[in-house]
């Protein structure tokens, strides 16, 4: 069993907050994002680990304005989906406005607290 394959979603968190976060690829080249066992596109059970790239790409993104309960001290604010490489990413947008952001705009992953919750969270920095 590869390190990706022991690790669950605390581990992958801490490894994005400390600027070393990873993804696992199969060996047909698909990636996905721990925790994984098995690539969900072939079947694979051999994933290796893979340093994630450091800058990503929105391919998409919109404005919550009604969140979950989870969410509610957040509001509003912007989520966006990355491209990093062979994996996407869902995070929320700080540091910009729905203004201020494009498809394909440059962004980097971090983790940061939610207002409602304090509980760590994916976030985008363009």
């Amino acid at each position: 069993m590869t390190a990706t394959q022991e690790t669950g979603y605390d581990e992958f968190l801490d490894a994005l907050e400390a600027g070393e976060g990873y993804y696992a690829e199969c060996s047909n080249g698909h990636g996905t994002l721990p925790p994984r066992r098995v690539c969900p596109h072939c079947g694979d059970r051999e994933l290796e680990t893979v340093p994630l790239a450091p800058t990503g790409e929105i391919v998409t993104y919109t404005t919550v304005s009604v969140p979950t309960p989870a969410f509610d001290d957040d509001a509003p604010y912007v989520t966006a989906i990355a491209s990093f490489g062979p994996v996407r990413l869902t995070g929320i947008v700080r540091n910009a406005g729905e203004d201020d952001l494009e498809i394909g705009r440059e962004v980097t992953v971090t983790i940061e607290p939610t207002e409602t919750t304090d509980e760590r969270t994916i976030a985008f920095e363009p």
